[in-house]
């Protein structure tokens, strides 16, 4: 039996939603789009929303909408998928690594303000595994600095950070991904929420080739037939086939949040006063995602533990290599760079299997198994 550490749950009204637009009049980027918008924005408590064709594209055209550009710099997490840093690069700035909190996992606000430099321009906070990062302190280094807040909740849609919902803490902006081991699955797909209109307007001119139709935006209107190139944008639209997938799988988000919660507190339970292993830690008044459960493995072989769970049929990962480690950035730059507490994590973490369709059976084969490594001492 293989057990991934993540995987879609997809049902029959899923699959009729899909099959409704197929039969349709729209395929591409259209109502379905605009609705599965509306109804996002709705959910976590934002004005407006961008679909877009994945997560990663989301992070870029946020960066493009704030103005990031050549000479300045980002400061994002050490522990993210590359993603999170690579958006930076593709506007011609610099990501700035800052370490993690030991506890949380997350962005430490602590070390934010010291890599602050008068280059500075944005700060990217992730949400990793679904946990909400300290975004009071980090609020309060942005406005102190003057630095906008783009938030990486690709992990955390349905999440809360002091009874509100990520989306709606008023960053600047924040961005989703609907990846099939997402909280919810458009296939691929990504979002970009905002109550900024004029970060809206520009979000939209990324998303589609710079083009707008909009009157008030363009120099001059010729007819109905006329729009304007006004920025350098790219094709990132979604479509209406991802997009009504994406607004059936939201009408059960709070339920797969539930049963994620449910199979974190029986890892929390299972594994709770034993020798060598650390669960994961919430932030009081907080509501993760869970999108992952990690797992620090203290006096065991982690790496031995890790091949050991893969050849026993889990699908176990690592989330994630600190950033700078890649090939890529230490060929430009970043090969002196070093977070302890990033590196620390990196070296004692596994991803356990978790998702909605993982019944509490497959869970506990998992557990036996962990429990049993976690005796081998290193």
């Amino acid at each position: 039996m293989y057990i991934p550490y993540g995987h879609q749950t997809i049902e029959e009204d899923d699959i009729q939603a899909v099959a409704n637009i197929l039969r349709g009049d729209f395929i591409t980027t259209g109502p379905a789009a605009a609705e599965f918008e509306e109804k996002t924005a709705a959910y976590v408590g934002a004005k407006y929303a961008v679909t877009v064709a994945n997560g990663t594209a989301a992070l870029h055209i946020a960066c493009l909408a704030a103005g990031i550009q050549e000479g300045d710099e980002v400061i994002v997490p050490a522990i993210t998928f590359a993603a999170s840093a690579n958006c930076v690069l593709y506007c011609g700035a610099a990501p700035v690594f800052a370490d993690i909190d030991p506890v949380t996992y997350n962005i430490d606000p602590a070390d934010v303000e010291r890599k602050i430099t008068d280059r500075t321009r944005a700060i990217i906070p992730v949400h990793f595994t679904g946990q909400p990062c300290e975004m009071d302190e980090i609020h309060r280094i942005a406005a102190k600095y003057g630095l906008l807040v783009i938030e990486d909740g690709a992990h955390a849609l349905g999440a809360k950070y002091r009874g509100k919902r990520i989306g709606s803490l008023h960053s600047d902006m924040t961005i989703f991904s609907f990846h099939p081991v997402k909280p919810i699955t458009t296939g691929e797909g990504g979002m970009a929420v905002t109550d900024n209109e004029k970060l809206y307007q520009r979000l939209l001119l990324f998303r589609s080739h710079g083009v707008t139709r909009e009157e008030s935006l363009m120099e001059k209107n010729e007819g109905g037939w006329y729009y304007e190139q006004l920025e350098l944008g790219y094709n990132y639209r979604m479509t209406d086939i991802q997009a009504a997938l994406g607004s059936s799988q939201l009408k059960k988000l709070d339920r797969f949040l539930a049963r994620r919660r449910e199979l974190a507190k029986r890892y929390d339970r299972a594994f709770e006063g034993v020798p060598g292993l650390v669960t994961p830690k919430q932030l009081p008044d907080t509501e993760s995602g869970w999108h992952l459960y990690v797992l620090q493995f203290t006096e065991a072989d982690r790496n031995k533990v890790f091949a050991d769970l893969r050849e026993a049929g889990f699908g176990v990962n690592i989330h994630y290599i600190p950033v700078y480690h890649h090939p890529y950035y230490r060929k430009h730059g970043y090969q002196d760079v070093y977070c302890p507490n990033a590196e620390e994590l990196y070296s004692r973490m596994i991803s356990l299997p978790l998702y909605p369709g993982l019944t509490e059976e497959q869970q506990d084969i998992v557990i036996n198994k962990v429990l049993e490594l976690s005796k081998e001492r290193s």
